[in-house]
């Protein structure tokens, strides 16, 4: 029998395993830092908070340049400015290995920030362009598997290579890693034949201009609530998850590389969400996978953050991915159908309320360390997110009664 996968263009299938490479990029290059910070922090002789900027302000940078890309990728093309935005991702990895203070460091993650924004968001706006409606929840699960086996590789490649052979190591693979997916891409955006459709659709996106596009999608009462969920999310999850490899460092005396290797645990949880989603989404339906994948998280959240025993953690970290890509994944579903008609610019303002979030979640959770503690952090950033999650559930029952009575 042929599956709904199957039933895609060959082109159409390769173009999306390059957009998985390039999306497992992107998220390495986002959470290879974050195994980094206790190193960085005796390197360059600064406090744990201040190394975090490495991770903080990529963060402001990545949200904030989705102003740009979403409009940029409508009008001319999502997999041209994917495709170059990684290109240019190499450079700037270059420019960290290079790095002698941390302020060029921040500086050279900013430049890698500002090519990574790209490739996620415009990767899954893409996806909703190109393939049908009834195969874009599977399809954005393979395109998903890249972002979920980023954040593994981006703990285990910043922790080993710290531990091992010092951080500039990690972005000399990073700089390695995002040439050669940004020259295949290149490759394949070369082949790829204009499609009318597309063409038309993004004509008919950009007519109204950023601004009016952007004030369609945030006056809207759910798109407002999506937005608002998403920057919870982002400075509850991706932003405590931050925190996360310095804990057991610190509290648990794991090794850097171990440290990483188990918070990378945390997106082996979320493969195998990928692998079970389309059973566990006819199980519980969108909102039961959103309240019990948070308070998944939430209930391991406590677990990585007060455990003694380090063992614990290898059930606990999995598992918790496993949670946040339950909840996560219905977030992204639920952007790429707030504005069909400006797909790219309205997963864009999804993915810079995330990443706004995130900022705000990193810097918050590295000032409270030092008064409350890390184990402490972990714990109240999970618990957040647990409530949020049933919240949310109950706002998704709310809108499809009102939308089934319209």
């Amino acid at each position: 029998m042929t599956t709904r996968s199957e039933s895609l263009p060959a082109a159409t299938r390769r173009s999306i395993l390059l957009l998985s490479f390039a999306t497992f990029s992107s998220m390495t290059a986002q959470r290879i830092c974050d195994p980094m910070l206790p190193e960085l922090s005796r390197e360059f002789a600064v406090s744990l908070a201040q190394a975090a900027q490495v991770v903080s302000v990529f963060a402001v940078v990545y949200g904030m340049a989705q102003l740009f890309y979403g409009p940029l990728g409508d009008r001319l093309g999502k997999f041209r400015i994917i495709t170059f935005a990684t290109i240019a991702c190499s450079v700037g990895s270059v420019v960290a290995v290079l790095a002698q203070s941390l302020e060029l460091l921040v500086a050279a993650r900013v430049l890698v920030a500002l090519g990574a924004a790209a490739i996620i968001p415009l990767s899954l706006a893409w996806v909703g362009d190109t393939v049908a409606h009834e195969q874009v929840q599977e399809t954005l699960a393979r395109v998903g598997l890249g972002t979920t086996l980023g954040m593994v590789g981006g703990q285990l490649v910043g922790g080993v290579f710290t531990d091992a052979l010092g951080w500039r190591w990690a972005f000399g693979f990073m700089t390695l890693l995002f040439g050669v997916v940004g020259s295949l891409l290149y490759v394949d955006w070369r082949r790829q034949p204009v499609a009318p459709h597309a063409v038309a659709a993004g004509h008919a996106a950009v007519r109204p201009g950023f601004v009016a596009q952007a004030l369609i999608i945030i006056t809207g009462s759910w798109s407002r609530i999506v937005l608002l969920v998403a920057f919870v999310e982002g400075a509850t999850g991706f932003g405590v998850l931050a925190m996360a490899a310095s804990h057991l460092h610190r509290v648990l005396e794991l090794p850097l590389s171990a440290a990483g290797a188990i918070v990378g645990l945390f997106g082996v949880g979320g493969m195998l969400y990928m692998a079970a989603a389309r059973t566990l989404i006819q199980r519980f339906g969108q909102p039961g996978l959103a309240a019990v994948g948070a308070c998944l998280l939430g209930a391991c959240a406590l677990v990585l953050g007060f455990t003694p025993y380090w063992m614990t953690t290898l059930v606990a970290s999995p598992l918790a991915g496993f949670g946040f890509f339950m909840f996560h994944n219905t977030m992204q579903a639920h952007a790429t159908q707030m504005a069909p008609a400006a797909r790219g610019t309205a997963v864009s303002l999804f993915a810079l309320a995330l990443f706004m979030g995130q900022s705000v979640g990193v810097l918050l959770a590295a000032s409270l360390v030092e008064r409350i503690g890390s184990g402490a952090v972990i714990a109240l950033g999970g618990g957040a997110l647990a409530v949020t999650g049933l919240l949310f559930a109950q706002a998704m029952r709310w809108h499809d009664a009102r939308v089934r009575q319209l």
